[in-house]
């Protein structure tokens, strides 16, 4: 567990002699693809951090309609602001793939908060990162088209080696969700930018035709 939370950012500068508190109060959890890991309104006794695999953030509405807030990766944490503020989970929390997370607990946390103000330190480096992410995200949805805000998702999973496949794995739902898309938006958008031929789409394999043509698309 120890050499676990070693790797994971927020603690990878810590001496391992300081992370064995921290590991006592930490708990492995295996979830399948699919699986919730927990539901809007559960108590938040902790913070997560995904170890492989990943896990989508998402609110549900009364209708059942998703609506995809954040996708958490490898290395990634959420939940550390709602567990300093002691409230409950305000998202629901589902596996994408099968996926292995550690749960660092509250109370050894925050007693090792109180011994180690360089742990605090990264803490609030990490949710400050997270809401400059998020005002970004504000930004793209009021500022950016559709068309736009697909584009920068496909250039950020693009290795870079044009008119090479590359894989995104979860489905085009869930990327529509993220990106704040109905799926017909989505699908049309796609298709135009197959039609420009600037990409080439089968399945869940994306190919990445006329990189410049596509950061000059205005749709």
């Amino acid at each position: 567990m120890r050499d676990l939370l070693s790797r994971v950012p927020l603690f990878n500068e810590l001496p391992l002699y300081d992370l064995d508190p921290i590991a006592r109060g930490t708990s492995e959890i295996s979830a399948m693809r699919g699986e919730i890991i927990f539901r809007r309104g559960d108590p938040c006794v902790g913070f997560h951090v995904v170890v492989y695999g990943q896990v989508k953030l998402l609110f549900v509405s009364n209708s059942g309609v998703e609506r995809v807030v954040r996708l958490i990766g490898p290395g990634d944490g959420f939940g550390e602001a709602l567990m300093f503020m002691g409230k409950n989970y305000i998202v629901t929390a589902e596996a994408l793939r099968d996926t292995l997370l550690l749960h660092v607990g509250r109370d050894a946390l925050f007693d090792q908060l109180n011994r180690n103000p360089c742990v605090a330190r990264k803490m609030l480096a990490g949710l400050s990162r997270r809401l400059y992410s998020l005002m970004g995200d504000v930004e793209a949805y009021t500022l950016h088209t559709g068309a736009q805000r697909l584009i920068t998702y496909l250039l950020r999973e693009w290795e870079g080696k044009v008119g090479q496949p590359f894989r995104i794995e979860i489905s085009k739902a869930v990327i529509a969700s993220r990106l704040n898309l109905t799926p017909e938006h989505f699908s049309r958008t796609l298709r135009d930018l197959s039609d420009q031929g600037l990409i080439r789409v089968r399945g869940r394999e994306y190919t990445i035709l006329d990189p410049e043509g596509l950061k000059g698309y205005k749709g």
